[in-house]
Order: C-alpha cells, then sequence, then structure tokens
C-alpha cells in the first residue's frame, strides 16, 4: 500500500498495459483517475479496480486533454504521478492513406499534451511526484514498415530525457519503460500481420528474444510501481529496457 491516498492518472487503461497498471497501483492503494478515447473499456477497467475516476478523451485534441486533466484534479486532488500508456501501433505505408501522422500525433504530441496537463496540476512537493510514459523496443531497433511507430516512440525517449533535465529541480522524476513483446490485443494482431499462422508467427519471433518468451502486461506494471516507488529514488531521464533480453543497450 505504498501508495495509499495518492492520486495517479493512467492513460490507455481500457485494455492491456494499461489496465495491468490501473490494477497494479489500485492494489498499491493509489486514487486513480482512467483516461481512454473509449468510455466502455475504462468503466470496465474502473469494475476490476473497485473504484476509480474514468475520463474518456481523445489524447490527439489538446482541448479534451487538458479539460479532463483539470477535472481529474478538481474531483480528486492534484497527481502525485501520470503513467502515460495510450497509443496507437501498427504499420504505415508511403503514399494514400499513409497513417504516419495519426502515429505521432497520438503516439507522441498526445503524450506530450497529458504530460503538459498533467505537470499544471500536479501536488504540492517537496517529494518527489513522477511521470512515466511507455514506448517500445521499436524505439531502439528498425522495423520495416513501421515508421510511423518507430518514429513516434523514439520520439518520446527525447521527450523524457529533455522533460527529465527540466523538471529535475522540481522534484519530478520522468522516465520510460521499452516493452518488447508483450501478450496484449496489439501485439497479437501484430503476430497476425506475418506471415503463416499466428502459432507459426509467434514461435519466429520468440526465437529473437533470449527468455524466448512473451512479456505479460503484469510484468510492466510492476516496473511502473517500482518507479513510483521510494526505491526508485534519482532514478529519472532513464529508458528501461523490458523485453526478455531481445535488445540489450
Amino acid at each position: 500500500m505504498r501508495l495509499r491516498g495518492r492520486h495517479v492518472v493512467v492513460t490507455g487503461a481500457s485494455r492491456g498495459i494499461g489496465r495491468a497498471v490501473a490494477l497494479r497501483l489500485a492494489a498499491e492503494g493509489a486514487q486513480l483517475t482512467l483516461v481512454a478515447r473509449g468510455r466502455e473499456g475504462l468503466e470496465e477497467t474502473a469494475a476490476l479496480v473497485g473504484r476509480a475516476r474514468v475520463e474518456a478523451c481523445d489524447i490527439r485534441q489538446r482541448e479534451e486533454v487538458d479539460r479532463a486533466f483539470d477535472a481529474a484534479a478538481a474531483g480528486e486532488g492534484p497527481l502525485f504521478a501520470l503513467v502515460a500508456v495510450s497509443g496507437i501501433g501498427g504499420t504505415n505505408e508511403p503514399g494514400r492513406g499513409d497513417r504516419f501522422e495519426d502515429l505521432v500525433a497520438t503516439n507522441l504530441t498526445g503524450t506530450y499534451w497529458c504530460l503538459r496537463a498533467a505537470e499544471r496540476n500536479l501536488a504540492p512537493g517537496p517529494e518527489a511526484r513522477h511521470f512515466v510514459v511507455v514506448a517500445s523496443i521499436l524505439a531502439r531497433i528498425a522495423v520495416p514498415g513501421h515508421t510511423g511507430y518507430s518514429a513516434s516512440k523514439a520520439g518520446l525517449l527525447g521527450l523524457v530525457r529533455s522533460l527529465a533535465a527540466e523538471l529535475a529541480p522540481h522534484n519530478l522524476q520522468v522516465n520510460a519503460i521499452c516493452p518488447g513483446w508483450v501478450a496484449t490485443d496489439m501485439a497479437w494482431e501484430g503476430l497476425d500481420l506475418m506471415p503463416g499462422t499466428r502459432e507459426v508467427a509467434h514461435a519466429r519471433a520468440m526465437r529473437e528474444v533470449p527468455l524466448g518468451r512473451m512479456g505479460e502486461p503484469e510484468d510492466v506494471a510492476g516496473t511502473v510501481a517500482w518507479l513510483l516507488s521510494p526505491d526508485a529514488r534519482g532514478v529519472t531521464g532513464q529508458a528501461i529496457d523490458q523485453n526478455g533480453g531481445a535488445w540489450m543497450g
């Protein structure tokens, strides 16, 4: 119960890693505000958590983000932390229908609006406050056909480093997590785009992972909980690679 009474906003909380983070932080005692585009998934997560505020918004829209975070702070108190998980995946191809702009607008620009909205609504110090951003192993490695996703996630790492330096005088720690293959709907959708059956694609993908298995959303949630704890005192501006050894920087 290290987070008892602490107000934490989790974006992308309607499914996958975001939902796992919400459940873990609730178990640590946090008071949660859950943010995502779709209200139905948020309500499902809130029911699993037991008690949480729900704010549906499109993080690509700055005005919606500002409204959601202002309402969260007004209703639940100033923020101890933001865990920014919201994002979209998939390929993008050059030419008509190229998704590059939407990928960057959601994963990078939308996350930036969330970070700035959280900054305006932070709990007072002097104790540490926290921003944790979920990036991706694709911020580290090259994958053909994923220029938009890779660029947006790599941009998050630059954003985290810059904000960590900018906000350190205010005792605000800013970090990123770079998951590899994690057993979420988004990951399975990616495997389904590969040649062969899902099982064949999965086996092929795991050959590139030294530990030989996909991670679980709860694994990432555990790392988030650690970053928000006093045990991570002094950790800021870091990108933590959690990918079964697929990337060793």
